[in-house]
């Protein structure tokens, strides 16, 4: 596994990283726990050591579950999590006043079993609160040894260069994906202006770019992609052409739509490090050899024209959730 450097921070990871959310919220049944903690082991024995979670997922139990499996390997790996939601409750709302970051902090820390946040992103942007409040508390709270690096999730280019101007931002968090690329316009530049390295998740489209999901899929009642637009019945069968065009490269390269989809992303920019996600050790293995597949400028051209042809269909979020997102 190759390593990468998250902009000009100086944090280096792996050049994939592990999303682990999905063990644990969001898409049916929460995994047992000790699946999760040998996926996880897995992942660190295959050259993974960036590792990404939040007090919402589960909420808790994604912390407490990541901070037990890395436990004996704890000082070679980057643990990244999140603080800005109401009790750590998406539904509740955010929550990014300095007293909750702190005690975020500190509830993190004791889930994770470690001494410091290596990347402690805010979740999403809080209106009421000011940017710079929350870069500053962060700032603190890094002089207290507690956090290494701040990290934003979703922000918009004007939070992005407030935070910034206040405590240097690592990383931004935000959706993309060959289905999704509306950072390219106005984000990328700012990142590469400023040196943040950004760190996509559902690089493969909440599992649609694996080719796994059509329009016959049926989700667990509990999974949230039954409320995601892009999900649809309708717009999954549209949204099949992608697959067929990821599964047609794929073969030329003796690869999976999941590789190609990874692989393309890790052509973009040498400042970006994607974080798929999985319950599965195949899936995972499968993503991870996605570093080995090293595409050509050629290969890239091949792809944007194939794509650029596509009109995707669907929103990613449901309009409640969109309104987190920040402008």
């Amino acid at each position: 596994m190759k390593y990468r450097k998250l902009g000009k921070s100086g944090l280096e990871v792996s050049a994939i990283g592990l999303g682990c959310m999905g063990l644990s919220f969001g898409y049916g049944p929460a995994t047992d726990k000790q699946e999760g903690i040998k996926l996880i082991r897995r992942a660190y024995k295959l050259g993974v050591n960036f590792f990404d979670t939040a007090e919402a997922y589960g909420p808790f139990t994604n912390e407490e579950m990541l901070g037990e499996a890395v436990e004996p390997f704890r000082d070679n790996v980057v643990l990244a999590t999140k603080f800005g939601f109401k009790g750590g409750n998406v539904a509740a709302g955010v929550d990014s006043r300095p007293e909750n970051i702190r005690a975020v902090a500190e509830a993190s820390l004791k889930r994770l079993k470690t001494d410091r946040i290596d990347l402690f992103y805010q979740h999403r942007v809080d209106p009421n609160v000011p940017i710079e409040d929350v870069a500053g508390t962060v700032k603190d709270l890094i002089a207290e040894g507690k956090v290494r690096y701040f990290g934003l999730s979703e922000a918009g280019v004007q939070t992005i260069r407030r935070a910034h101007a206040v405590l240097p931002v690592a990383a931004l968090q935000s959706e993309y994906s060959l289905w999704l690329r509306e950072a390219e316009r106005e984000i990328f530049p700012v990142l590469e202006e400023l040196g943040i390295g950004f760190v996509p998740y559902s690089p493969l489209g909440r599992g649609f770019l694996t080719g796994a999901i059509n329009a016959n899929t049926q989700f667990d009642e509990t999974d949230f992609r039954n409320i995601v637009p892009r999900f649809s019945e309708d717009n999954r069968k549209a949204n099949q052409i992608i697959i067929d065009k990821l599964t047609e490269f794929g073969k030329k390269r003796s690869a999976t739509p999941a590789q190609v989809a990874l692989a393309w992303m890790l052509a973009q920019k040498p400042w970006i490090v994607p974080i798929p996600g999985t319950t599965k050790i195949h899936r995972l293995e499968e993503n991870l050899k996605a570093e080995q597949l090293v595409l050509s400028a050629q290969d890239v051209q091949e792809i944007e024209r194939a794509f650029s042809e596509i009109k995707v269909q669907g929103a990613r979020y449901p309009e409640h959730l969109l309104a987190l997102v920040d402008r």
